[in-house]
């Protein structure tokens, strides 16, 4: 298979475009340009500082498209105002029930460890949600749920990706170890790093987490992203 088959195209933010195997997958969609705001709940607001690298109307056809939470710096207004309301969206079920109410019918919540399987043309993707904390102790239940994902695809000739995607989560989830035993050999992982604080507080990983996150997982390949779009 070509390089054009099979790549992962950053548009920001948390944005990817991930081609394998015949698959096309969306993660966490925002398309907003710079100098939008988003509101993020308990009357906060973030700016984008940066453009996308393209626009929702440029995608190919979606697979899925993969949702660590509801957040609008993950899912954007325009975004639920224009997505198509029948592309399937794997997220949290808290996510999902919010999704459903504004007439994604396709969204489906995944709990932690719970996996569905695609399969085309003798190729096939199992989409594995994975264990996350959005914040630190109480401020965890103030906070939406969050889940990483996992997607392990295989080509109709054999051949494999482990791509692992963190969603805005703290190392200080205790179940993180649990992946590498679980799910080891991950080939790549998106790793969302913004260091966020709400009120002094940090609700997304920084950069030392980000170290500790690799040494966790142990990916082949780490790509950092999320951490310099909004102010």
């Amino acid at each position: 298979m070509s390089d054009a088959e099979n790549r992962l195209d950053f548009i920001g933010t948390a944005t990817v475009l991930v081609r394998f195997a015949g698959f096309t997958i969306l993660t966490d969609p925002n398309f907003l340009h710079a100098g939008a705001h988003v509101h993020l709940g308990y009357g906060l607001r973030a700016k984008r500082l940066t453009d996308p690298a393209c626009e929702l109307a440029d995608l190919p056809p979606l697979d899925f498209v993969v949702l660590s939470h509801a957040h609008e710096d993950h899912f954007d207004r325009g975004v639920q105002r224009d997505l198509a309301r029948d592309v399937p969206i794997l997220t949290t079920p808290q996510a999902a029930r919010v999704l459903r109410r504004r007439g994604f019918r396709e969204a489906r919540g995944l709990q932690v460890w719970s996996a569905i399987r695609a399969e085309r043309g003798g190729a096939s993707v199992v989409v594995r949600a994975m264990p996350g904390s959005h914040g630190p102790g109480p401020l965890a239940f103030a906070l939406p749920r969050v889940m990483g994902t996992l997607l392990d695809f295989t080509t109709s000739a054999g051949e494999g990706l482990r791509l692992y995607i963190t969603g805005d989560t703290l190392v200080g989830d205790r179940r993180l170890p649990q992946i590498a035993r679980r799910f080891g050999g991950i080939d790549v992982a998106l790793l969302h790093l913004g260091g966020t604080k709400v009120l002094g507080v940090t609700v997304t990983m920084d950069a030392a987490q980000g170290v500790r996150m690799l040494e966790i997982v142990e990916p082949e390949v780490a790509v950092p992203i999320h951490y310099d779009d909004y102010d």
